[in-house]
């Protein structure tokens, strides 16, 4: 029994290691209590803007992958808490460690991207 607890503690501690320096990968339901928890969220979708204008998560800034290397650090603040959307996942991944690396704390991206979002939309 003491065994498992030490593991147990050893364990929690990595993974607040981890988290304390990287981001955290989410699902849609998380970003939905995110997005009604009454704190502010900056909810930046890195797709094509005629993707983003077809239907995009309410109140998401857009962002295209292909010039987000450059805009991220100026246009978003290391306060906000920001959440990265794409098709599937591996560019906001890619973002969100641009983010981290540059001493943003509380950085997210959205798991499978729009293909499993299962929330409302807005459209353009």
């Amino acid at each position: 029994m003491k065994k498992a607890v030490t593991m147990l503690t050893v364990l929690f501690f990595v993974c607040s290691i981890a988290w304390a320096g990287g981001y955290r990968v989410i699902t849609g339901d998380e970003l939905k209590e995110m997005m009604n928890d009454g704190r502010d969220i900056v909810i930046v979708d890195v797709r094509e803007p005629e993707l983003f204008r077809e239907g995009h998560i309410p109140g998401a800034i857009n962002i295209p992958f292909d010039g987000a290397h450059k805009r991220i650090l100026k246009e978003l603040s290391p306060d906000d808490r920001i959440v990265f959307v794409c098709h599937g996942g591996p560019m906001g991944d890619e973002l969100a460690e641009i983010l981290v690396k540059n001493g943003y704390r509380e950085v997210y991206n959205l798991r499978g991207g729009m293909r499993r979002w299962r929330g409302p939309l807005e459209r353009e």
